[in-house]
């Protein structure tokens, strides 16, 4: 029967309104797989970050999006030409800053075949293996974690959402009711406080200003000379808080502290908090990674009497961002802030099965467990010890450097993978000095392109703070930073 001139109108417009072709598909995709190997396996070669000025890529773009296609191969060499080399390129084995960087080859296939499938893991039956698997890594990192089988673990994409979904537990515990009347324009409820202390994450913070209690309710509490929580100091905040009527609500306490991987003293706070009835909420997202070593147990201990923890495999476990894991003992407390289906659900989420999207706030969840059991098979328990205690030791080793310098200091006790030290300008001891000249060090060191640090503050004073987390990094490139760290405070001081 011959086409109608409407079918054939039809045929016209609808031509090319598909996917990619499968051949020229497959043929690009080997040709990422291919960059992606020669990325990983040259990038030390690279300049760890660029020289670009704010808004020079952007001013390299065009300004309005095409409007008609354009080829991958065009795509691709702007790629190449405009987005890497302004990079900073966070998987270089001498990028020494923040917590280092995850990449691994097994995480890298986990997330390509994640976005393949493009799968949401919000209920079993919209993601029956997804959901499934999700609970098995759970379980898997429970256990090397040596955390109490009683503990119920919810995958999300940071520790500063995790954190939020913790604290949410800790307001619906304390009767408030919420979720069904909110915090505005209410007398009925006191002002309630978080504690902290001086060295915990500024996501407390922006989960209090989330939640409605509001920054100035989270209360922080000084440290001792290791940068620990100090637990008198704390029993004495929350016993004054009680005598002016406010509402003592949460402690946070902290396993590996973003600047020096300080550990409070979990157990000593866990018992003040059964005392005082408050939620414990256990940050372990960085430093949670050391009790797969046998000798780094101590970092955990008491976090087992806590109401909730987070740990982030992103942090240490070498599993590429994003992943953090919160493990509670009171999962029906966030069933019951957040659980909600909609007419439009209720036939993909029965009550008698799993959904994860009724512990918390989103409804559409990545598929990211792939890519931790992909991670966690392929170097298996042993094998992420193993590098996790490489890392320490070439901490350690960095750390005996310094201290072997007349003109360098340490500020902070090395425990995990940071170094947080100082260099000392012409040995003065000056802390305006010292702390101008450390800041202008760490700005001096980034521009080489050839290592990238950061630098924080320890009680008054600056610190240049490293650290290694890289599966990449080795002695070799310690040496060539310590090198190049030294060489600038020499040339600063000239």
């Amino acid at each position: 029967m011959p086409k109608t001139k409407e079918a054939e109108d039809i045929e016209t417009r609808t031509e090319g309104l598909g996917d990619l072709p499968a051949d020229e598909f497959r043929r690009h995709l080997h040709a990422v797989a291919d960059w992606v190997a020669d990325y990983r396996e040259g990038i030390a070669s690279r300049p760890v970050s660029p020289t670009a000025s704010p808004g020079e890529v952007a001013n390299s773009l065009p300004a309005v999006a095409p409007e008609q296609p354009e080829t991958m191969d065009a795509i691709f060499a702007d790629l190449n030409r405009l987005i890497i080399p302004n990079l900073v390129h966070w998987g270089h084995p001498q990028f020494l800053a923040y917590f280092g960087s995850t990449t691994t080859a097994p995480g890298i296939l986990g997330e390509m075949i994640a976005a393949a499938l493009n799968v949401s893991a919000m209920t079993w039956r919209t993601s029956p293996a997804a959901t499934e698997l999700e609970t098995v890594v759970l379980e898997w990192l429970r256990g090397m974690l040596g955390l109490p089988a009683d503990f119920k673990g919810i995958v999300y994409d940071t520790a500063s959402v995790a954190i939020l979904h913790a604290l949410a537990a800790a307001r619906e515990r304390a009767n408030t009711d919420v979720r069904a009347l909110g915090l505005a324009g209410r007398g009925d409820v006191p002002a309630m406080r978080i504690y902290a202390s001086d060295q915990a994450h500024s996501s407390i913070e922006k989960a209090a200003i989330t939640l409605g209690l509001g920054e100035r309710n989270v209360r922080r509490v000084v440290t001792d000379e290791d940068f620990r929580l100090n637990v008198e100091a704390l029993r004495a905040a929350v016993d004054e808080d009680l005598q002016n009527g406010l509402r003592p609500l949460a402690v946070v306490a902290t396993v590996g502290t973003t600047s020096t991987t300080s550990v409070d003293p979990v157990l000593e706070i866990a018992r003040l908090c059964r005392e005082r009835d408050l939620w414990l909420h256990v940050d372990a997202a960085y430093g949670g990674a050391l009790a797969l070593l046998p000798e780094g147990r101590w970092a955990m201990e008491g976090v087992g009497e806590a109401d909730s923890i987070v740990v982030n495999p992103h942090k240490w476990l070498f599993v590429p961002l994003d992943f953090s894991a919160l493990y509670t003992r009171r999962p029906d407390l966030l069933r019951r802030i957040f659980a909600l289906t909609p007419e439009y659900l209720r036939g993909d989420a029965s009550a008698h099965e799993e959904n994860y999207m009724d512990y918390g706030i989103q409804l559409g969840r990545r598929f990211r467990a792939l890519k931790a059991w992909m991670v966690f098979r392929t170097f298996g328990r042993e094998g992420l010890a193993a590098r996790i205690r490489e890392h320490c030791r070439l901490a350690r080793l960095f750390a005996s450097w310094v201290e072997a310098e007349d003109n360098f200091r340490l500020l902070a006790p090395v425990t995990m993978g940071v170094v947080c030290f100082q260099a000392m300008p012409n040995s003065q001891h000056e802390t305006t000095l010292a702390n101008e000249f450390n800041a202008a060090l760490v700005e001096r060191i980034n521009r080489t392109g050839k290592v990238y640090l950061t630098r924080t503050e320890l009680r008054g004073q600056t610190a240049v703070r490293l650290a290694v987390g890289n599966i990449l990094t080795t002695e070799d490139h310690l040496k060539n930073a310590w090198d190049i760290i030294r060489s600038e405070a020499e040339r600063m001081q000239k």
